[in-house]
């Protein structure tokens, strides 16, 4: 494992340049798993401080720099730390580049900066771990019990015993703790041993679920015409008294981060027909300014708010739909995260 991911370093360096591999090499007192000396077409010579491990966890990456970082001192500025794994997931690999980690794996994910000499190498093998075995936990977000339970941990402040997870997701127990195993293997969630959890890096764990849950995707979704335009949905909203509905997407997002003005309502309904019939909206194949969408995702319609006589999905909710919506939808997804993060407390209970 260790010396084919090694090899993709080999097979991508440029032209004058050359790889040594030292496995189970020395540093003063201290044995590490590789050291690999790299030279450029000037002499000039870096190192990478290899550890390496058959599988990785974000719970494993402060021990690994500990063990690492002694031996990066002791050979001085030209010397950097590289972790090697079978696979490492993409939260994983975020989170190594964000320590300033190099990395590679099996599978041809890599990851190389080096300041003296000047080198970055960067690549990708795969998203998914090609051996991973039955019965471990699935490496996916999809399915509604998946999204009850990002949803509570998005919408609920830390500390969260996982009982308290199950009772406000609705999720089974052991839904919530496949989701919750998976999302500290993913290091977007940090979790004491046989405790509560402590941690939840939400907007990375809102766009992780972005990856598995989209709007049109996942729903059936309906393209109408209102002709009269967007105000005259929402007065249609208004005045409806039998429509559970949510409003999200574009229409929401305004009411939190302004972008520009909205041009296509999202809205979740429980049945297709009865809506476009109350909102007075007319199916299209092209052309459309409305997106009913019915879902199997109950969660969708969980806290969300009263706004100017409308009920509005959640900020939460609001901001995967836009991550995996149409048009300029991704950019309005980053100026509601930038509100989220700026305004946490008037949104997060």
């Amino acid at each position: 494992m260790l010396r084919q991911a090694l090899s993709l370093i080999d097979d991508r360096l440029p032209p004058g340049w050359s790889l040594e591999i030292r496995e189970q090499a020395v540093i003063g007192d201290r044995r590490v798993d590789a050291v690999v000396e790299l030279g450029a077409a000037d002499d000039s010579r870096g190192t990478l401080i290899v550890d390496a491990k058959r599988r990785i966890t974000a719970r494993d990456l402060p021990g690994m720099l500990d063990r690492l970082q002694p031996s990066v001192n002791e050979l001085g500025a030209s010397a950097v730390p590289m972790v090697v794994a079978r696979y490492l997931g993409a939260s994983i690999r975020t989170s190594l580049e964000e320590r300033g980690i190099c990395y590679a794996d099996a599978t041809g994910n890599l990851r190389v900066v080096l300041e003296r000499p000047p080198l970055y190498l960067r690549d990708t093998g795969t998203d998914r771990d090609p051996w991973r075995g039955p019965g471990r936990p699935r490496e996916t977000l999809r399915g509604a019990p998946a999204a009850r339970v990002v949803r509570a941990l998005v919408d609920f402040a830390p500390p969260l015993t996982v009982p308290e997870v199950v009772r406000r997701s609705g999720a089974s127990t052991g839904a919530t703790y496949r989701v919750i195993e998976f999302l500290e293997a993913e290091g977007v969630v940090d979790r004491e041993r046989r405790g509560p959890v402590t941690a939840v890096a939400w907007r990375r764990l809102l766009e992780r679920w972005s990856a598995d849950y989209a709007f049109q995707r996942d729903n059936s979704v309906g393209a109408y015409l209102q002709p009269r335009g967007l105000p005259t949905v929402l007065d249609a909203l208004r005045e409806s008294r039998e429509l559970r509905y949510a409003v999200t997407g574009s229409l929401a997002a305004e009411r939190l981060a302004a972008y520009a003005p909205p041009r296509l309502a999202m809205i979740y309904v429980d049945d297709l027909d009865q809506a476009a019939e109350q909102l007075g909206l007319r199916a299209v194949d092209s052309g459309a300014n409305v997106l009913l969408a019915a879902t199997d995702y109950d969660v969708v319609f969980e806290r969300c708010t009263q706004a100017d006589r409308l009920t509005v999905a959640a900020p939460s909710q609001v901001a995967v739909d836009l991550l995996t919506g149409p048009g300029r939808s991704a950019s309005e997804a980053e100026a509601l995260l930038d509100w989220m993060e700026a305004n946490e407390r008037a949104w997060r209970q």
